[in-house]
């Protein structure tokens, strides 16, 4: 293997390349899937896997035409309305929120610290305690999408308003703006390109969130014909219903950019780290343990005053003795090391392959060309979409499981690695040519290292989505132990206590896994401050 291999060439290929060079590289993105969809074709006809696993492709074009009449149009506005009305209430509460952190360092200090807490528990990990709280009606596709969509929304907007620069403020001072002018002519515009960031991951979040839910409690909405499809086996209707949810996914991010680049359209640094302050001192230190030591005091108190039903809202203390007694009688230490053995399989799997292919597309541009449209749209469809697919190819057992982590932690790194190895100088080239390097030490001792701190990064994602895709593969493929799997169980005994400890566990193990990732991508890249 050359040396050339690894210099990258540009996407817009030159004016003097040949004619059919450039032909065959505006085609190569079609090669990838018209071979699947012809090989798909010809497994359909000659029968190498039954209609009931793999539906030929006029079956899925028909069935969506039927469904398009109607069926389909219907569940789609379900959906949508929901996702609406999530964003609306998530998006208000977020900004208002997070400019109320920013704007005030003493509010941050007090209220943040127990958001990041709570917010460090999964979207996934609360479902079975809102189920328990509201039932399984539109309340609860609500709540659930707003509490995926406020975290984003609240950290940056707060990032967004606390770090606009002083000299807007003293220009600001100078020209005697007034108040409201002073908000819409320097704040928002300031604050306006970390909030973008925010709004294209809530939405992410958010429609992935909603999918859950309707997969898990719902009877209408894309998640609940897909459920039905695969109870039915009737899997032509989850193929249309994961097209849909596709193209739908590629639409929004398509309109999201777009919102962009029409609001945002002058240099701004990158919003993508949040940055916290300093705690300050003295009686500084110790304002962040305020709120959440009154709120558990009132929560205790109001549970032994019988305010509140103890069967609908157990007192913390009886919470921290459920996971005692379950970490002693292994029963939750048991759950635990299922989940995690799980998650580092899948992490291992998934983001294995994701590192050794983001290293091929970021080095060949071939392989970019060939592979990098088609998992760019597979990336749009939603991780809990192909839930009843995979649950009918594999069944309920370790091996679905593995395979839904694997799906879950694949994209981070591929994505990661992909970039930083395609963003690096080219003069790097240059020096593997003057050293004389061969393509394995080109590739260990430059391309790596360099793109090591984008790796890492996504690395440190892929840790929080394989913990994240472990909780629902337990959700969705209630078998062999997992703290998912007793977390629904317990939501079925109506076992209050068992669902927060179970709660409890997943956002210690979540704020583990964030400070690990964070840890290694330090050492690791130690490097860039020495």
């Amino acid at each position: 293997m050359s040396r050339a291999f690894f210099l990258r060439r540009p996407t817009l290929l030159p004016r003097r390349w040949p004619r059919w060079a450039r032909l065959t590289d505006r085609l190569l993105p079609w090669a990838l899937p018209l071979g699947l969809f012809l090989l798909w074709q010809v497994a359909s006809q000659r029968n190498w896997m039954s209609e009931q696993i793999l539906p030929a492709p006029t079956l899925v074009w028909q069935t969506l035409l039927e469904l398009g009449e109607d069926e389909l149009w219907w569940h789609l506005s379900i959906s949508l309305q929901r996702l609406a009305w999530g964003l609306l209430g998530g998006v208000i509460s977020g900004v208002l929120l997070g400019a109320l952190l920013g704007a005030n360092p003493r509010a941050e200090r007090l209220i943040y610290p127990t958001f990041a807490a709570l917010a460090q528990i999964p979207t996934l990990a609360w479902i079975p305690l809102f189920m328990l709280l509201l039932g399984i009606g539109e309340a609860l596709k609500l709540v659930v999408l707003i509490k995926a969509i406020i975290v984003p929304i609240t950290v940056h907007t707060l990032v967004g308003v606390r770090d606009i620069p002083p000299r807007l403020y003293e220009a600001a001072a100078v020209l005697r703006l007034p108040p409201y002018l002073r908000l819409w002519r320097l704040v928002i515009p300031a604050a306006l390109p970390s909030f973008m960031a925010g709004l294209r991951l809530a939405l992410a979040t958010g429609w992935s969130s909603l999918l859950a839910v309707e997969l898990l409690a719902s009877s209408e909405g894309l998640g609940y014909l897909m459920v039905w499809g695969r109870q039915l086996f009737m899997l032509d209707i989850v193929f249309v219903c994961i097209l849909v949810i596709g193209l739908l996914g590629v639409a929004l991010d398509r309109g999201i950019q777009f919102l962009d680049q029409r609001l945002v359209f002058w240099p701004h640094p990158a919003t993508a780290e949040f940055r916290r302050h300093a705690g300050g001192r003295g009686w500084q230190r110790l304002q962040p343990w305020l709120l959440p030591l009154g709120l558990l005091a009132l929560w205790q108190l109001s549970v032994q005053l019988h305010w509140v039903d103890a069967n609908i809202l157990v007192a913390p203390l009886d919470v921290l003795h459920t996971t005692w007694l379950g970490l002693l009688d292994g029963s939750l230490a048991d759950a635990m090391r299922r989940s995690l053995g799980r998650a580092l399989g899948g992490l291992l799997l998934g983001g294995g392959l994701g590192l050794l292919l983001g290293t091929l597309l970021g080095l060949c541009h071939p392989a970019e060309r060939l592979f990098g449209p088609t998992l760019s749209a597979l990336r749009q469809i939603a991780i809990f979409a192909w839930v009843p697919l995979l649950t009918a190819w594999f069944g309920l057992g370790e091996g679905a499981k593995l395979v839904f982590v694997s799906l879950a932690t694949f994209f981070p790194l591929l994505i990661a690695t992909q970039r930083g190895i395609a963003g690096l100088s080219p003069q790097l080239g240059e020096a593997a040519r003057v050293l004389r390097l061969n393509w394995r030490q080109h590739l260990l001792c430059l391309v790596l290292p360099g793109a090591a701190p984008a790796i890492f990064a996504g690395l440190r994602l892929a840790l929080i989505f394989a913990w994240l895709g472990t909780i629902g593969a337990e959700y969705f493929m209630p078998s062999d132990g997992g703290i998912g799997s007793l977390m629904i169980g317990a939501q079925q005994l109506f076992r209050m206590d068992q669902v927060m400890a179970g709660m409890l566990l997943i956002g210690l193990t979540g704020a583990l896994f964030n400070t690990l990732g964070q840890l290694i991508e330090a050492r690791a890249t130690r490097w860039r401050t020495a």
